[in-house]
């Protein structure tokens, strides 16, 4: 099988590419790597079923058509994730995600491909009233442009699959962890640690409550889906059974450095506009097919951890 993988240089996208090629595939990994990281696909690159196409997807939509020519998958998962920041450039997750997707679409269509792995987000269901989340509740008022952005490529792709016959694959995940991790949560506490040993800023109050999933667990996961799941649009929420608050996490980080920093709050329920404060999926449905999280929380963050101090030049690029 040949696969087109976009973002294929990012922290998901990476794991992707590796999965894809040790399970015997030709992988064409796709970047324009203002996120990507040649660092990560150094060793893909060697392989020779490995092709890498650097364009952006939502500037040079016939490139991302050329790429795609023979292929029989493609793992969409080039996107903006600074939702952080999403309202001072409002336009970058229309743009980059939602947009992309479409030319990611209009791409397959031309090329005669008709299967699409999706990477959104837990955040399509805003501030749930069912926690426990499950993939079928009703969707609330959406509270940040990523996720919006997200929901409208969730809708792309329905769209696609009903009118040309796709069939898509919708992932919803939680925040993801292990190696190659480069945002996020565990990402700052550690890299502020690192400047500043004795004192950790923190947005919100630290009980914004929150769930990890371990990125390998992730991969099993997604390939799981791929593997048995049949239905034109198949849409599955990853992430595991347990969630802990931002304080959690900062204590685990603290407990692994051998730290006890003064912790200085912002104040108030979220870090941002935007920031959902309660994030807890129901995973049943990928469980129903037989897939399991290896890892719990606390393990992927110390992993996280362990990476991240080993390859410090990740947490120095980012400064």
């Amino acid at each position: 099988m040949k696969v087109l993988v976009t973002g294929g240089a990012g922290f998901i996208g990476s794991h992707v590419v590796d999965r894809c090629l040790a399970d015997g595939h030709e992988v064409v990994v796709l970047d324009n790597f203002s996120t990507g990281r040649r660092e990560f696909i150094r060793a893909p690159l060697q392989h020779p079923r490995t092709t890498l196409v650097e364009a952006d997807v939502f500037i040079q939509p016939d490139r991302v058509t050329e790429a795609m020519q023979g292929c029989d998958l493609v793992f969409h998962l080039a996107a903006n994730a600074d939702v952080r920041f999403g309202l001072e450039h409002p336009r970058r997750d229309l743009e980059q995600n939602t947009i992309a997707t479409f030319h990611v679409l209009e791409a397959m269509r031309a090329a005669g491909v008709n299967r699409i792995a999706f990477a959104s987000t837990g955040s399509v269901y805003g501030e749930a009233a069912v926690i426990p989340t499950p993939e079928d509740a009703p969707f609330p008022v959406q509270t940040s442009l990523y996720a919006t952005s997200k929901l409208a490529g969730e809708g792309l792709i329905s769209s696609y699959c009903e009118g040309y016959g796709f069939q898509g694959y919708i992932f919803r995940f939680v925040s993801l962890l292990g190696e190659r991790y480069s945002h996020g949560h565990v990402f700052d506490f550690l890299r502020k640690l690192r400047a500043n040993p004795n004192r950790l800023d923190v947005l919100g109050d630290g009980h914004q409550k929150k769930s990890y999933l371990y990125v390998g667990d992730c991969m099993e996961a997604m390939f799981c889906a791929l593997e048995n799941a049949t239905d034109p649009v198949n849409i599955f929420n990853l992430g595991t059974d347990e969630y802990v608050e931002v304080n959690d996490s900062i204590q685990c980080i603290c407990d692994h450095l051998n730290l006890s920093p003064e912790l200085v709050y912002a104040g108030g329920d979220r870090g941002w506009v935007g920031d959902n404060p309660f994030i807890f999926l129901d995973c049943q449905r990928i469980r129903s097919l037989g897939w399991a999280p290896t890892r719990s929380i606390r393990e992927s963050i110390v992993s996280t951890v362990e990476y991240l101090m080993s390859e410090s030049w990740l947490l120095e690029a980012r400064t």
